[in-house]
């Protein structure tokens, strides 16, 4: 049994996180006068506090997780998010799906055997989730805690379509290289990775649900690629 996983993540909704980069972003030290640290912290401070902001979204100590895609087998991609991304507890209620999806689809037979697969799932999205269940108080899935313990060349427990491909777990591949090498097609349209917290503050939270079903869904056909499921005898 084969689970195909991926999630979207949104920088820390906390604000007293916002305020302690705040307190961190400083001007470069060639300006020492008193006035050029004041011009720079007016114009160029709120650009860089965003951009320091926005890598909380990839540390699962601060950043959450505002949506989970994840397909049993063969079977159509499923999305996990809160319309209301800002109410209390929506990413609490986002991990709570989640285990409720992985029990009703894995019974307890399966719970050893059933292996995670996604693109940089290792360093990533198994850790990500497993870090927010432990901020959230939840006891995560027993197969999701697997995996996220499993080394990246455990392909039993957790099939890291990245590590797959790249033979390590420090050299980085995008799916979207891997698609484009195979020649698998991907959804067209204009959210990414990188402007996902965009969307998801324009009112988007759909679209971007979308975005990672098709993550998903590209993941699972690259695994097929991989282990060779499309091949032709010789």
């Amino acid at each position: 049994m084969n689970i195909f996983i991926d999630i979207e993540t949104i920088p820390a909704q906390r604000p007293d996180v916002l305020e302690e980069i705040k307190a961190t972003i400083k001007a470069p030290a060639v300006y020492k006068k008193p006035e050029s640290i004041a011009e720079w912290m007016r114009t160029e401070g709120p650009a860089a506090i965003d951009e320091a902001y926005r890598k909380t979204g990839l540390d699962g100590a601060y950043g959450q997780v505002c949506v989970v895609g994840l397909a049993l087998d063969a079977g159509a991609p499923v999305t996990i998010f809160e319309h209301d991304w800002q109410k209390p507890n929506a990413e609490r209620a986002i991990l709570e799906a989640l285990s409720c999806q992985l029990t009703d689809w894995i019974p307890r037979s399966g719970e050893f055997t059933t292996c995670m697969i996604g693109h940089n799932v290792s360093a990533f999205d198994l850790r990500f989730l497993s870090q927010r269940c432990i901020v959230n108080g939840i006891r995560p899935h027993i197969t999701l805690a697997r995996a996220s313990q499993a080394k990246p060349w455990e392909a039993e427990k957790v099939f890291d379509t990245m590590v797959q491909w790249t033979g390590s777990a420090n050299v980085r591949a995008s799916l979207d290289k891997l698609c484009k090498a195979l020649s698998i097609p991907t959804p067209k349209g204009d959210i990414t990775g990188a402007t996902v917290w965009d969307a998801v503050q324009a009112g988007r939270i759909a679209e971007v649900a979308a975005y990672c079903a098709g993550d998903v869904a590209a993941t699972r056909e690259v695994h097929r690629r991989m282990t060779f499921q499309n091949a032709i005898a010789a």
